[in-house]
Order: structure tokens, then C-alpha cells, then sequence
């Protein structure tokens, strides 16, 4: 389950954002948008994400797009497992300050916190289970759920540019 900063303060709610295309939402450095995939089993669109490392490394992944505040409330809850190349991600328009957390989520999870100019703000590895916020700490465009360890298996950090 997902909440906004403003959850915070009501304990009950959960976050309401306004999500928009994904061109506008995140935008792509070369310019296009990502391959559109089949739809996921769980109803969601798919699409070609990509994470580029300081480095110069590529990496690919195909992520569900969970737009709607019930599709992003949702996420990946009750789910026993998540492929290495697999993930979600979260766009908001306009940008905001997030939190997520892991209720009734049984695998553990990178978040890697995305802002406007695509570049990943942070990243942070979430326990399964745990009701503990997991802050944005700035205004961001986007989040993307990745299995749990893989952003650092993988060399992915701060700085890094996301794609799709």
C-alpha cells in the first residue's frame, strides 16, 4: 500500500495523486517512450524501462504501469515473488513528496525514487511487512519497485538516469 506525506498526518487516508501520461510524467532521455507490452496478468500495462548507470551500463527492465491511486494503493501486495528483470512503477504529475510502505508486502524491494529530470533521487530497500514510511524526502516523478538487493547487484545509485 502506497500513502502521500500528507498520510502522515491522517493515519486513514491514503494518497490521491493525479497521474498523468507517461511522456509527461517521466518523460524519456532519447525521446520515446518505452515498447508497450501485452497487459500484465494483474490488468496493469507493461512497458521497457531502462536504467542507465553512471558507468555506462544498460539495464533493462519490463514493469507493470500503476497509474491510478487504486492501481498504486495496490502495488505489489500479495505477491510471493518478482523475476530479477521485473517491476512497477509509480508515475505522479505533478511531482510531489511520496512515502510507501510494505503492507501486506511479501517480498522485499528497492525503491528507486525518480525525479523530474529522471535522475534516481534514492534509493531504498524495503523489509517485507514493515509499516515504517519510506519517504521520497524531496518532490519526485515517479517510483520504481524493483526485487529487493537487485539496485545494488546491479550498480544502480543515486544519479542515475530511468528511461521508458
Amino acid at each position: 500500500m502506497r500513502f502521500s506525506a500528507a498520510a502522515l498526518l491522517l493515519p486513514l487516508s491514503v494518497a490521491a495523486c493525479q497521474p498523468g501520461s507517461v511522456q509527461q510524467a517521466l518523460g524519456s532521455e532519447s525521446g520515446t517512450t518505452g515498447q508497450a507490452l501485452e497487459r500484465a496478468p494483474s490488468g496493469l500495462e507493461q512497458k521497457v524501462l531502462t536504467v542507465r548507470t553512471t558507468a555506462g551500463q544498460l539495464h533493462r527492465f519490463t514493469v507493470e504501469v500503476a497509474r491510478s491511486p487504486q492501481e498504486q494503493e495496490q502495488g505489489l501486495m500479495n505477491r510471493q515473488s518478482l523475476a530479477p528483470d521485473r517491476g512497477m512503477i509509480f508515475p505522479y504529475a505533478p511531482p510531489q513528496p511520496v512515502s510507501f510502505w510494505m503492507k501486506n508486502t511479501y517480498i522485499p524491494l528497492d525503491m528507486l525514487f525518480i525525479r523530474p529530470d529522471n535522475s534516481i533521487a534514492r534509493v531504498e530497500t524495503a523489509v517485507p511487512l514493515n509499516l515504517d514510511p519510506v519517504p521520497s524526502l524531496e518532490p519526485i516523478s515517479a517510483v520504481l519497485e524493483i526485487p529487493g538487493g537487485r539496485a545494488a547487484e546491479l550498480g544502480i545509485k543515486p544519479g542515475d538516469r530511468v528511461s521508458w
